[in-house]
Parts: structure tokens; C-alpha cells; sequence
């Protein structure tokens, strides 16, 4: 009696495979999204923003949002990361003064996204898993950064190794940036910073 073989089965697609092929977004649409999601924000806050109406916005359905970005803290703060008006990565200009001067620039000239951001900085406070996704989507890429640029520092002999003033330089940048607005009722814009970095940051790092 003959056998009839069955056709070869299609292997099934690996764990997670199918989710990441049907949640794929072009970079065009990825960023349409990002941009509505940050409108959004500033339109009703981070507290009152969710996922169903990122969804009508952005015309991308809520299960996706759910399977690529697993709820609206990682999807908001990829969004700050993908839209973010600056970056710090090719900060290099050879001194400290220079890269501090480059960086009151550039966090001085991003108005809008420290308006932005400082919003979502009082809900952090409210949100654990908020808090998290910003520290490893924002913060910590940053915090490297600056630290590269100390370590540049301190290999050309601008700042000793063991200065003090090394680990707070990270704080005395965002306060500026956050306690300026509260204070003087003004932008911290990138005059005011270079003034601040100069007359209280700058002294406290390099060799005297």
C-alpha cells in the first residue's frame, strides 16, 4: 500500500519573530508616531495621555503600540529620544570650556523640549516604571556622554583625576537648567547657561 508523503510543513516562525514582523513601522511612520505622541503630551500632560488616543492620532492600532513599546511609559520616552532637538554624541570641540560652551548651546536652544520635559518630570515622581524607562532611554546615554567628556579632560590635563567637583557636574547642569525658570521666572536659555557653567561650574573642575 503507498504512502502518501505530506508536503513540507512551513517552519514556524521563531519566538517573537511574527510579533516583530508585524510590528515593524517604516522610519517615516515611526517618527509621524513619535510626533504624536509628544503633541499629544503637551496638549493634556503625561497623567491624562493614553494609548487609545495615541492610537486614533497616529491612525497605528493600540496592539501594536502595546507589542513594540509594551505601554505608554517606554513609548513616550522613545519619543523624547527620537524627536530630542539636540544631541550630545559628537560633543568634542577639543577643550572642556569649548564642550561646556557647545552644551549651554544646545540644551539653551532646545526651549521647547525642556518645556516638555519638565512636565513629564513631575510625573516620574508618581510612576516607577516612568522613572525607569527614562533613566535607561535618556539619562544614562547622557550621563555617559559627559562623562566622556571629563575623561577627555582629565587625559589632557585640564582636571585632576580626583577632583571633587567631577560627579556633580551632571546635577549642576540639570538644576541650572530646571531652577532658573522656577527663580527668575525666565528660559534657562544657552546665555544664561554659559554664564552659570563659567562663573560656578567651570572653576570648580579645572586646575587652578
Amino acid at each position: 500500500m503507498s504512502v502518501t508523503t505530506p508536503p513540507s510543513a512551513t517552519p514556524a516562525p521563531r519566538h517573537g519573530e511574527g510579533a516583530a514582523r508585524r510590528t515593524r513601522l517604516s522610519p517615516e511612520r515611526e517618527s509621524e508616531l513619535y510626533a504624536a505622541v509628544l503633541d499629544l503630551v503637551r496638549e493634556v500632560g503625561y497623567e491624562n495621555l493614553t494609548l487609545d488616543a495615541v492610537a486614533a492620532r497616529s491612525r497605528c492600532s493600540k496592539a501594536t503600540l502595546y507589542r513594540r513599546w509594551h505601554g505608554k511609559p517606554r513609548l513616550v520616552c522613545a519619543a523624547l529620544r527620537h524627536l530630542r532637538p539636540f544631541s550630545l554624541e559628537d560633543l568634542d570641540t577639543g577643550s572642556l570650556r569649548g564642550d561646556v560652551h557647545e552644551l549651554a548651546r544646545r540644551v539653551g536652544d532646545a526651549k521647547k523640549d525642556i518645556d516638555l520635559m519638565r512636565g513629564i518630570t513631575h510625573a516620574v515622581h508618581r510612576d516607577p516604571e516612568l522613572a525607569e524607562a527614562m533613566h535607561t532611554a535618556l539619562i544614562e546615554p547622557e550621563l555617559e556622554v559627559m562623562q566622556a567628556m571629563l575623561d577627555r579632560a582629565v587625559a589632557r590635563g585640564e582636571v585632576d583625576s580626583d577632583c571633587p567637583a567631577i560627579p556633580f557636574f551632571p546635577h549642576a547642569l540639570s538644576g541650572a537648567v530646571f531652577s532658573r525658570p522656577m527663580i527668575e521666572q525666565r528660559p534657562a536659555d544657552a546665555a544664561y547657561l554659559t554664564r552659570y557653567l563659567d562663573a560656578v561650574v567651570l572653576p570648580a573642575l579645572l586646575r587652578t
